[in-house]
């Protein structure tokens, strides 16, 4: 969404009229003269400057025509069959060419419907644009090691207008042995797995775990025991949630009182369970942070659809029971708040929307009896639109599992305190949830006993000031996991701690020009004492700027801090500085800073 769209939802709309054009909008700078490069701020993979033992080009696409384009999709084959690899990486790059009066695209990957990447496309720039996604996917190995598959990928602008722009996009698989990958803590995969595996029939492997669910067969996956969570090995089966459409995998839903369901049976050896959650947001919803209570549109007689207030929460039920719930990352597309501030470099996690897991191994006392649940998605309090699809990863043990679980039903508090008078108010909601479960498995590898505790707190403040002319935004996620494990003498396994915050600021106030502030930051730790893992990330955007309310002049900084310490002596920290479109200042070390 450009700063046209994202101000149609606020008040200040009223009071000033934007250029329908972002390719317009130029920042006070020497003009370009050669495609432009966009990139994310983000922890290079330790496979960047390696070649890899095997590669395969699994698409080379034109999509044009992309506000009403459908996926494309391609016979999947590799050449693991003559490959040692332990790390496999998709690399996806996207050139733009042409004109368009907005940037809104959204991207995604999938296997047989397993999503692999979900990304949005960047800011069109004069003379063209490009850009290069890498993404370590070997905690898919159980998928990407098959045969006749099938690779489908979607590349949408979501106005509702015809747009000219071309995007050539290529998609690869890289394949590197012997490399030490370290944690991620974006999506948790672990580390370097042993994965030289032979080339097998998804459909086969899927008759294969059905069958296994009634005898003492063994799947025929390797396992490499790591101490990390919830990734502490590849799965050795990924079933996708999701729904197959011209449109894509990903569920589409419209409302809070959607509810999208997908059937899966589980086998009774399965000894955990994750269940991998995509999440995008979008129309009304883009910016759901910042939209007003329906009371205030209502009062105000305001002609707008984006209300329902400033909280989200996507909801995860198994059987029509809360299982699990997040509050997702508040990513800003490259169009939104300012555009000015995207162009070279995206926002926090815009080229690789993260995804969320969500631990349902508590459930499997109700999920291994061998027949059918139902997985349902929800958005609370969700307007149009969001996209939502998810991956169940399974661990398969040798025998039956045997599960014992006590656990509470995730309960929650909110608070709203909302002051308004004609287009001046403020906002405020408090939500706090908790969930916690003790579980006993019993699986070839003994009893293990654990404990999972789960917290969750929001704040967010909205004020809408001047007579709704200035729109300011306070907003803090933090959650923070703990899972305890003992095994039968009642020594410990695993104490893990997971802490995660995200703080955002926003501030737009209109006048002959809208001036424009983001500071935003995405802050995780994890730990593991038995083990003596301690690793922290740390990503820091600070922008500030602003557009013309009529014309084609703007003026934007963008400022961005990223630091990651592996607690092993390793680490990794890149500060980079842009103004008026031109990188003026990119650092980068690997010094530890005590």
């Amino acid at each position: 969404m450009n700063a046209v769209n994202l101000l149609l939802i606020l008040p200040l709309f009223f009071t000033i009229t934007l250029p329908h054009s972002v390719n317009s909008v130029k920042q006070n700078s020497s003009n370009e003269t050669i495609p432009q490069h966009f990139f994310e701020v983000t922890l290079p993979l330790p496979t960047d400057n390696i070649t890899p033992s095997c590669s395969v080009n699994l698409l080379n696409h034109t999509f044009t025509n992309t506000t009403n384009s459908s996926s494309v999709t391609v016979n999947y084959t590799t050449p693991l069959d003559k490959c040692h690899w332990s790390v496999a990486v998709l690399d996806f790059k996207v050139k733009y060419n042409g004109e368009q009066d907005t940037s809104n695209g959204i991207a995604g990957v999938w296997i047989n419907g397993v999503e692999l990447l979900r990304t949005t496309t960047a800011q069109p720039s004069e003379n063209g644009s490009f850009w290069n996604i890498r993404k370590d996917v070997s905690k898919y190995s159980s998928i990407i090691t098959h045969h006749n598959l099938t690779l489908s990928v979607v590349l949408q602008n979501l106005m509702k207008h015809d747009v000219n722009g071309v995007y050539n996009v290529s998609v690869s698989f890289l394949f590197y042995s012997d490399v030490k990958f370290p944690l991620s803590l974006h999506s948790g995969e672990s580390g370097s797995h042993s994965l030289n595996r032979k080339l097998m029939s998804f459909e086969n492997d899927i008759k294969n775990y059905i069958k296994n669910c009634e005898n003492e067969d063994k799947l025929g996956f390797d396992r490499v025991i790591k101490s990390t969570y919830p990734y502490d090995t590849p799965a050795d089966l990924i079933i996708p949630l999701s729904e197959a459409s011209d449109d894509g995998f990903w569920f589409k839903i419209h409302d809070e009182s959607e509810i999208r369901t997908k059937n899966v049976r589980i086998c009774p050896k399965t000894y955990k369970a994750v269940l991998e959650l995509y999440v995008s947001f979008h129309g009304d919803d883009e910016f759901w942070y910042m939209n007003p209570p329906d009371s205030y549109i209502k009062s105000n007689d305001l002609p707008f659809t984006n209300g329902k207030g400033s909280y989200r929460e996507v909801l995860v039920t198994i059987d029509g029971k809360l299982a699990g719930t997040v509050i997702p990352f508040p990513v800003i597309y490259s169009g939104g708040i300012n555009p000015l501030f995207w162009k070279p470099v995206v926002s926090i996690g815009a080229f690789d929307i993260p995804s969320y897991d969500i631990d349902l191994t508590s459930y499997l006392g109700l999920l291994l009896d061998n027949r059918n649940h139902s997985i349902g998605f929800q958005v609370a309090d969700g307007g149009s639109f969001w996209l939502v699809d998810a991956n169940m990863h399974l661990w398969i043990d040798d025998t039956n599992v045997q599960a014992i679980v006590e656990y509470e039903p995730p309960s929650m508090e909110i608070e709203h305190d909302y002051e308004f008078e004609g287009l001046d108010g403020t906002f405020e909601t408090e939500v706090e949830r908790s969930m916690s479960s003790i579980r006993m498995i019993q699986s070839s590898k003994g009893i293990l006993k654990t404990k999972v505790t789960e917290e969750i707190k929001f704040k967010n403040k909205l004020k809408f000031k001047d007579d709704g002319t200035r729109k300011e935004l306070e907003q803090k996620i933090k959650t923070k996991t703990k899972v305890k494990t003992t095994d039968t003498k009642g020594h410990s396994v695993g104490e893990i701690v997971i802490e995660k915050t995200y703080p955002l600021k926003i501030t737009i106030a209109s006048g002959s020009r809208v001036n424009t502030t983001v500071v935003q930051g995405r802050s995780v730790s994890f730990s593991d004492e038995v083990a003596s893992i301690s690793r922290v990330l740390n990503h820091d955007l600070n922008c500030t700027g602003w557009i013309m309310a009529k014309g084609n002049s703007g003026f934007a900084e963008n400022h961005q801090s990223y630091s990651y310490d592996d607690g092993e002596g390793g680490c990794y920290s890149r500060t980079v500085d842009v103004v008026k479109g031109d990188v003026i200042a990119d650092e980068t070390t690997s010094n530890c800073v005590k």
